[in-house]
Protein backbone atom coordinates (compact mmCIF):
# COMPACT_ATOMS: atom_id res chain seq x y z
CA UNK A 1 0.00 0.00 0.00
CA UNK A 2 2.32 2.84 -1.33
CA UNK A 3 -0.27 4.87 -1.58
CA UNK A 4 -1.70 4.76 1.83
CA UNK A 5 1.02 4.81 4.11
CA UNK A 6 -1.07 5.57 6.96
CA UNK A 7 -2.36 2.34 7.12
CA UNK A 8 0.33 0.73 9.31
CA UNK A 9 -0.80 -1.49 11.51
CA UNK A 10 1.36 -1.00 14.58
CA UNK A 11 1.75 1.18 17.57
CA UNK A 12 2.30 4.70 15.55
CA UNK A 13 1.32 6.86 18.60
CA UNK A 14 2.70 7.52 21.84
CA UNK A 15 0.86 8.26 25.16
CA UNK A 16 1.77 11.57 26.23
CA UNK A 17 1.99 12.80 30.68
CA UNK A 18 -1.24 14.47 29.53
CA UNK A 19 -2.91 11.79 28.07
CA UNK A 20 -1.91 9.14 30.62
CA UNK A 21 -2.86 11.23 33.63
CA UNK A 22 -6.38 11.76 31.95
CA UNK A 23 -7.00 7.87 31.41
CA UNK A 24 -6.37 7.21 34.98
CA UNK A 25 -9.31 10.34 35.39
CA UNK A 26 -11.43 8.33 33.24
CA UNK A 27 -10.96 5.06 34.60
CA UNK A 28 -11.71 6.75 37.97
CA UNK A 29 -14.48 8.40 36.97
CA UNK A 30 -16.29 5.55 35.73
CA UNK A 31 -15.43 3.34 38.94
CA UNK A 32 -17.20 6.63 40.34
CA UNK A 33 -20.44 6.36 38.34
CA UNK A 34 -20.56 3.13 38.42
CA UNK A 35 -20.92 3.19 41.87
CA UNK A 36 -23.21 5.39 42.44
CA UNK A 37 -26.86 4.08 42.89
CA UNK A 38 -29.48 5.64 41.15
CA UNK A 39 -33.34 6.18 41.69
CA UNK A 40 -35.25 3.96 38.71
CA UNK A 41 -36.50 7.17 37.31
CA UNK A 42 -33.36 9.17 37.05
CA UNK A 43 -31.36 6.20 35.61
CA UNK A 44 -34.13 6.00 33.24
CA UNK A 45 -33.89 9.20 32.29
CA UNK A 46 -30.35 9.42 32.05
CA UNK A 47 -29.81 6.36 29.49
CA UNK A 48 -32.82 8.36 26.92
CA UNK A 49 -30.60 11.50 27.28
CA UNK A 50 -27.49 9.25 26.09
CA UNK A 51 -29.40 7.13 23.58
CA UNK A 52 -31.08 10.41 22.26
CA UNK A 53 -27.80 12.50 22.50
CA UNK A 54 -25.55 9.62 20.67
CA UNK A 55 -28.26 9.19 18.05
CA UNK A 56 -27.97 13.24 17.51
CA UNK A 57 -24.41 13.09 17.42
CA UNK A 58 -23.15 10.44 15.39
CA UNK A 59 -25.89 11.32 12.44
CA UNK A 60 -25.29 14.80 12.83
CA UNK A 61 -22.01 14.93 11.42
CA UNK A 62 -22.95 12.62 8.83
CA UNK A 63 -25.28 15.63 7.94
CA UNK A 64 -28.63 14.65 9.54
CA UNK A 65 -30.97 17.84 11.02
CA UNK A 66 -32.91 16.48 13.51
CA UNK A 67 -33.28 18.21 17.09
CA UNK A 68 -32.98 16.58 20.30
CA UNK A 69 -36.77 16.84 20.52
CA UNK A 70 -37.19 15.02 17.32
CA UNK A 71 -35.34 12.08 18.24
CA UNK A 72 -36.69 12.11 21.50
CA UNK A 73 -40.07 11.67 19.76
CA UNK A 74 -38.95 8.89 17.47
CA UNK A 75 -37.05 7.14 20.89
CA UNK A 76 -40.44 6.94 22.70
CA UNK A 77 -41.92 5.95 19.71
CA UNK A 78 -39.25 3.07 19.82
CA UNK A 79 -40.37 2.58 23.61
CA UNK A 80 -43.91 2.49 22.75
CA UNK A 81 -43.67 -0.53 19.53
CA UNK A 82 -44.80 2.38 16.93
CA UNK A 83 -43.86 1.24 13.81
CA UNK A 84 -45.41 4.71 11.47
CA UNK A 85 -42.97 7.46 10.58
CA UNK A 86 -43.22 10.54 12.75
CA UNK A 87 -41.78 12.93 10.06
CA UNK A 88 -43.34 13.63 6.88
CA UNK A 89 -41.94 11.88 4.14
CA UNK A 90 -39.47 14.63 2.74
CA UNK A 91 -37.49 13.86 6.08
CA UNK A 92 -38.02 10.06 7.01
CA UNK A 93 -35.06 8.96 5.41
CA UNK A 94 -33.34 11.11 8.52
CA UNK A 95 -35.84 9.49 10.89
CA UNK A 96 -35.11 5.76 10.30
CA UNK A 97 -30.80 7.17 10.25
CA UNK A 98 -31.81 7.86 13.70
CA UNK A 99 -33.88 4.38 14.21
CA UNK A 100 -31.22 2.34 13.11
CA UNK A 101 -28.70 4.05 15.65
CA UNK A 102 -31.36 3.78 18.48
CA UNK A 103 -31.95 0.09 17.90
CA UNK A 104 -28.25 -0.25 17.36
CA UNK A 105 -27.29 1.25 20.56
CA UNK A 106 -30.57 -1.01 22.53
CA UNK A 107 -29.18 -4.30 20.78
CA UNK A 108 -25.95 -3.62 21.76
CA UNK A 109 -26.89 -2.65 25.11
CA UNK A 110 -28.99 -5.31 25.32
CA UNK A 111 -26.10 -8.11 24.17
CA UNK A 112 -23.26 -6.85 25.96
CA UNK A 113 -24.84 -5.51 29.62
CA UNK A 114 -27.57 -7.64 30.08
CA UNK A 115 -26.72 -11.02 28.23
CA UNK A 116 -22.56 -10.40 28.93
CA UNK A 117 -22.53 -11.06 24.83
CA UNK A 118 -18.38 -9.92 24.04
CA UNK A 119 -17.11 -10.26 20.45
CA UNK A 120 -13.76 -9.82 19.79
CA UNK A 121 -14.17 -7.25 16.60
CA UNK A 122 -14.32 -9.30 13.02
CA UNK A 123 -14.60 -8.38 9.53
CA UNK A 124 -18.28 -10.04 10.51
CA UNK A 125 -18.91 -8.10 13.30
CA UNK A 126 -17.83 -4.91 11.34
CA UNK A 127 -20.60 -5.89 8.59
CA UNK A 128 -22.60 -6.87 11.12
CA UNK A 129 -22.83 -3.35 12.32
CA UNK A 130 -22.67 -2.10 8.79
CA UNK A 131 -26.23 -3.81 8.22
CA UNK A 132 -27.22 -2.17 11.57
CA UNK A 133 -26.86 1.56 10.61
CA UNK A 134 -28.17 0.92 6.81
CA UNK A 135 -30.98 -0.94 7.39
CA UNK A 136 -34.01 0.57 5.04
CA UNK A 137 -32.15 3.09 3.84
CA UNK A 138 -32.51 2.41 0.36
CA UNK A 139 -31.50 4.57 -1.78
CA UNK A 140 -30.51 7.10 0.94
CA UNK A 141 -27.10 5.42 1.63
CA UNK A 142 -24.92 4.80 -1.14
CA UNK A 143 -23.86 1.03 -0.05
CA UNK A 144 -24.91 -2.37 0.17
CA UNK A 145 -25.63 -3.17 3.75
CA UNK A 146 -23.44 -5.23 5.30
CA UNK A 147 -21.16 -5.69 2.25
CA UNK A 148 -17.34 -4.00 1.23
CA UNK A 149 -17.82 -1.85 -1.28
CA UNK A 150 -16.53 -2.93 -4.77
CA UNK A 151 -15.84 0.52 -6.71
CA UNK A 152 -13.14 3.09 -5.43
CA UNK A 153 -14.12 5.93 -3.74
CA UNK A 154 -12.91 9.66 -3.17
CA UNK A 155 -13.97 11.39 -0.04
CA UNK A 156 -13.36 14.85 -0.23
CA UNK A 157 -9.44 15.20 -0.94
CA UNK A 158 -8.89 11.87 0.42
CA UNK A 159 -8.43 8.66 -2.31
CA UNK A 160 -9.76 5.88 -0.60
CA UNK A 161 -7.99 2.41 -0.47
CA UNK A 162 -8.70 0.34 -4.01
CA UNK A 163 -11.78 -1.42 -3.26
CA UNK A 164 -9.62 -5.14 -4.15
CA UNK A 165 -7.75 -4.57 -0.79
CA UNK A 166 -10.65 -4.26 1.24
CA UNK A 167 -10.85 -7.84 3.03
CA UNK A 168 -7.72 -8.28 3.33
CA UNK A 169 -7.29 -4.98 4.81
CA UNK A 170 -10.22 -5.46 7.48
CA UNK A 171 -8.91 -8.87 8.28
CA UNK A 172 -5.39 -7.20 9.20
CA UNK A 173 -6.60 -4.68 11.43
CA UNK A 174 -8.74 -7.12 13.22
CA UNK A 175 -5.86 -9.46 13.52
CA UNK A 176 -3.78 -6.17 14.78
CA UNK A 177 -5.91 -4.69 17.25
CA UNK A 178 -6.86 -8.59 18.84
CA UNK A 179 -3.06 -8.71 18.98
CA UNK A 180 -1.95 -4.88 20.01
CA UNK A 181 -4.83 -4.47 22.77
CA UNK A 182 -4.72 -7.80 24.39
CA UNK A 183 -8.56 -8.54 24.40
CA UNK A 184 -9.99 -11.66 25.50
CA UNK A 185 -12.67 -13.01 26.73
CA UNK A 186 -11.79 -13.48 30.03
CA UNK A 187 -11.95 -9.40 30.11
CA UNK A 188 -7.86 -9.46 30.88
CA UNK A 189 -7.76 -6.02 29.08
CA UNK A 190 -8.09 -2.85 31.25
CA UNK A 191 -9.90 0.26 30.65
CA UNK A 192 -7.73 2.14 29.31
CA UNK A 193 -5.91 -0.05 26.86
CA UNK A 194 -9.50 -0.50 25.71
CA UNK A 195 -10.27 3.02 25.27
CA UNK A 196 -7.07 3.62 22.81
CA UNK A 197 -8.69 0.44 21.02
CA UNK A 198 -11.91 2.13 20.61
CA UNK A 199 -10.44 5.44 19.00
CA UNK A 200 -7.47 3.53 17.03
CA UNK A 201 -10.23 1.14 15.46
CA UNK A 202 -12.68 4.13 14.79
CA UNK A 203 -9.64 5.74 13.04
CA UNK A 204 -8.99 2.68 10.93
CA UNK A 205 -11.87 2.22 10.11
CA UNK A 206 -12.53 5.65 8.39
CA UNK A 207 -8.93 5.30 6.66
CA UNK A 208 -9.73 2.10 5.20
CA UNK A 209 -13.51 3.50 4.46
CA UNK A 210 -14.69 -0.44 3.62
CA UNK A 211 -18.15 0.24 2.68
CA UNK A 212 -19.37 3.14 -0.25
CA UNK A 213 -21.26 4.42 2.51
CA UNK A 214 -22.11 5.01 6.53
CA UNK A 215 -18.47 4.04 7.68
CA UNK A 216 -18.14 7.08 10.10
CA UNK A 217 -21.38 5.97 11.60
CA UNK A 218 -20.02 2.05 11.56
CA UNK A 219 -16.64 3.31 12.79
CA UNK A 220 -18.08 5.32 15.97
CA UNK A 221 -20.69 2.34 16.68
CA UNK A 222 -17.60 0.39 17.23
CA UNK A 223 -16.01 2.52 18.84
CA UNK A 224 -19.17 2.52 21.61
CA UNK A 225 -19.19 -1.50 21.65
CA UNK A 226 -15.33 -1.51 22.50
CA UNK A 227 -16.02 0.31 25.07
CA UNK A 228 -19.00 -0.91 26.35
CA UNK A 229 -17.53 -4.50 25.92
CA UNK A 230 -14.75 -2.69 28.57
CA UNK A 231 -17.56 -2.05 31.02
CA UNK A 232 -18.54 2.13 30.30
CA UNK A 233 -22.05 2.66 31.79
CA UNK A 234 -24.65 2.54 29.13
CA UNK A 235 -26.08 5.82 30.81
CA UNK A 236 -22.55 7.60 29.85
CA UNK A 237 -22.15 6.07 26.31
CA UNK A 238 -23.12 9.14 24.26
CA UNK A 239 -20.08 10.99 25.23
CA UNK A 240 -17.44 10.21 22.12
CA UNK A 241 -19.92 10.90 19.50
CA UNK A 242 -21.25 13.73 21.53
CA UNK A 243 -18.00 15.27 21.63
CA UNK A 244 -17.10 14.65 18.27
CA UNK A 245 -20.03 16.45 16.96
CA UNK A 246 -19.57 19.43 19.34
CA UNK A 247 -16.00 19.73 18.00
CA UNK A 248 -16.81 18.70 14.02
CA UNK A 249 -14.23 20.75 12.70
CA UNK A 250 -11.75 19.76 15.14
CA UNK A 251 -12.19 16.13 14.99
CA UNK A 252 -12.09 16.31 10.74
CA UNK A 253 -8.74 18.83 11.34
CA UNK A 254 -7.48 15.37 13.62
CA UNK A 255 -8.41 12.88 11.64
CA UNK A 256 -6.31 14.72 8.53
CA UNK A 257 -3.39 15.38 10.82
CA UNK A 258 -3.29 11.90 11.59
CA UNK A 259 -3.08 10.34 8.28
CA UNK A 260 -0.63 13.14 6.77
CA UNK A 261 1.56 12.48 9.86
CA UNK A 262 1.45 8.86 10.29
CA UNK A 263 0.81 9.52 14.15
CA UNK A 264 -2.52 8.67 15.97
CA UNK A 265 -0.81 10.76 19.29
CA UNK A 266 -2.58 13.68 18.43
CA UNK A 267 -5.78 12.29 18.08
CA UNK A 268 -5.81 10.11 21.00
CA UNK A 269 -4.98 12.83 23.07
CA UNK A 270 -7.91 15.20 21.06
CA UNK A 271 -10.64 12.17 21.86
CA UNK A 272 -9.21 11.26 25.57
CA UNK A 273 -9.23 14.51 26.89
CA UNK A 274 -12.97 15.07 25.37
CA UNK A 275 -13.79 11.31 26.69
CA UNK A 276 -12.42 12.68 30.54
CA UNK A 277 -14.76 16.31 30.15
CA UNK A 278 -17.55 14.58 29.12
CA UNK A 279 -17.38 12.00 31.90
CA UNK A 280 -16.46 14.90 34.70
CA UNK A 281 -19.81 16.63 33.20
CA UNK A 282 -21.92 13.52 33.92
CA UNK A 283 -20.49 12.32 36.85
CA UNK A 284 -21.72 16.13 38.28
CA UNK A 285 -25.33 16.22 36.84
CA UNK A 286 -25.24 12.75 38.82
CA UNK A 287 -24.03 13.91 41.95
CA UNK A 288 -26.74 17.01 41.66
CA UNK A 289 -29.07 13.95 41.38
CA UNK A 290 -27.89 12.32 44.76
CA UNK A 291 -27.60 15.98 46.54
CA UNK A 292 -31.45 16.31 45.55
CA UNK A 293 -32.50 13.25 47.30
CA UNK A 294 -29.89 13.55 50.07
CA UNK A 295 -31.77 17.22 50.81
CA UNK A 296 -35.10 15.72 50.15
CA UNK A 297 -33.98 13.00 52.81
CA UNK A 298 -33.21 15.55 55.04
CA UNK A 299 -36.31 17.21 55.04
CA UNK A 300 -38.39 14.66 55.83
CA UNK A 301 -36.15 13.76 58.71
CA UNK A 302 -36.70 17.27 59.95
CA UNK A 303 -40.52 17.32 59.78
CA UNK A 304 -41.05 13.61 61.12
CA UNK A 305 -39.60 15.15 64.66
CA UNK A 306 -42.13 17.97 64.34
CA UNK A 307 -45.42 17.74 65.65
CA UNK A 308 -48.33 18.97 64.57
CA UNK A 309 -52.32 20.17 65.04
CA UNK A 310 -53.02 21.05 61.46
CA UNK A 311 -51.99 18.17 58.81
CA UNK A 312 -52.86 20.11 55.68
CA UNK A 313 -50.47 23.02 57.15
CA UNK A 314 -48.00 20.55 57.75
CA UNK A 315 -47.98 19.08 54.52
CA UNK A 316 -48.02 22.42 52.47
CA UNK A 317 -44.74 23.40 54.33
CA UNK A 318 -42.90 20.67 53.58
CA UNK A 319 -44.10 20.63 49.88
CA UNK A 320 -42.92 24.28 49.70
CA UNK A 321 -39.14 23.40 50.90
CA UNK A 322 -39.22 20.34 48.65
CA UNK A 323 -40.12 22.26 45.63
CA UNK A 324 -37.83 25.00 46.24
CA UNK A 325 -34.82 25.04 43.74
CA UNK A 326 -31.70 24.79 45.40
CA UNK A 327 -29.63 27.06 43.36
CA UNK A 328 -31.64 29.68 43.13
CA UNK A 329 -32.87 32.64 45.53
CA UNK A 330 -36.34 34.31 45.44
CA UNK A 331 -38.77 37.39 46.01
CA UNK A 332 -41.29 36.64 47.65
CA UNK A 333 -44.06 37.66 45.44
CA UNK A 334 -42.12 35.44 42.79
CA UNK A 335 -42.08 31.84 45.12
CA UNK A 336 -45.93 31.22 44.54
CA UNK A 337 -45.55 30.47 40.99
CA UNK A 338 -41.94 28.45 40.81
CA UNK A 339 -44.22 24.98 40.53
CA UNK A 340 -47.32 24.65 39.62
CA UNK A 341 -47.68 21.83 42.92
CA UNK A 342 -46.66 25.87 45.17
CA UNK A 343 -48.99 27.52 42.81
CA UNK A 344 -51.89 25.29 43.97
CA UNK A 345 -50.83 25.42 47.61
CA UNK A 346 -51.11 28.78 47.75
CA UNK A 347 -53.88 29.73 45.03
CA UNK A 348 -56.49 30.57 47.96
CA UNK A 349 -54.32 31.50 50.72
CA UNK A 350 -53.26 35.61 51.29
CA UNK A 351 -49.59 36.28 51.12
CA UNK A 352 -49.53 36.47 55.02
CA UNK A 353 -49.44 32.96 54.94
CA UNK A 354 -46.47 32.40 53.07
CA UNK A 355 -44.61 34.76 55.08
CA UNK A 356 -45.30 32.85 58.27
CA UNK A 357 -44.70 29.45 56.63
CA UNK A 358 -41.49 30.88 55.29
CA UNK A 359 -40.31 32.60 58.79
CA UNK A 360 -41.03 28.45 60.47
CA UNK A 361 -38.88 27.16 57.81
CA UNK A 362 -36.28 29.12 58.63
CA UNK A 363 -36.66 28.54 62.34
CA UNK A 364 -36.31 24.61 60.91
CA UNK A 365 -32.89 26.10 59.70
CA UNK A 366 -33.92 24.41 55.88
CA UNK A 367 -34.79 28.57 54.13
CA UNK A 368 -32.31 31.24 54.63
CA UNK A 369 -33.05 34.87 54.08
CA UNK A 370 -30.45 37.37 52.60
CA UNK A 371 -31.92 41.35 52.23
CA UNK A 372 -35.56 40.74 50.97
CA UNK A 373 -34.49 37.11 49.19
CA UNK A 374 -35.18 33.87 50.00
CA UNK A 375 -33.22 30.78 48.64
CA UNK A 376 -33.13 26.72 50.51
CA UNK A 377 -30.30 26.59 53.22
CA UNK A 378 -28.61 23.60 51.14
CA UNK A 379 -25.37 25.14 53.33
CA UNK A 380 -26.42 23.05 56.47
CA UNK A 381 -25.78 20.02 54.00
CA UNK A 382 -22.02 20.88 52.97
CA UNK A 383 -21.16 20.84 56.88
CA UNK A 384 -21.25 17.37 56.72
CA UNK A 385 -19.16 16.52 53.86
CA UNK A 386 -15.76 15.27 55.46
CA UNK A 387 -13.28 17.66 55.60
CA UNK A 388 -9.91 18.41 54.05
CA UNK A 389 -7.46 20.53 53.87
CA UNK A 390 -7.75 23.49 51.53
CA UNK A 391 -4.79 23.46 48.81
CA UNK A 392 -3.85 26.87 47.66
CA UNK A 393 -3.07 28.01 44.14
CA UNK A 394 0.43 29.14 43.51
CA UNK A 395 0.65 32.20 41.76
CA UNK A 396 3.04 33.01 38.79
CA UNK A 397 5.13 35.76 39.30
Amino acid sequence: MRTHQHLIFKKHWELTSQTLYQLGECDALVQAISNIPLKPENRDKLLQVALIKGAQATTAIEGNTLSDEEIKKIQEGLEQGLKKNLLPPSRQYQEIEVRNIINAFNRLLKEVVFENKINAITPELIKKFHKMISKDLGKHIDAIPGKFREDNRIVGTYRSPEYKYIPDLIKKLCGWIKTEFYFDKNRNQDFATAVIEAIATHVYIEWIHPFGDGNGRTGRLIEFYILLRAGLPNIVSHILSNFYNKTRSEYYRQFDNARKNKDLTSFIEYAVQGFRDGLKESLEIIQKNQFKIFWHNYIYETFADIRYSKREAFKRKRDLILELPTNQNFFIQDIVMLTPLIAKKYAKLTITTLIRDLKELEKLKLIKKTGKKYQANIEILKAMIPVKKTVSKKTKN
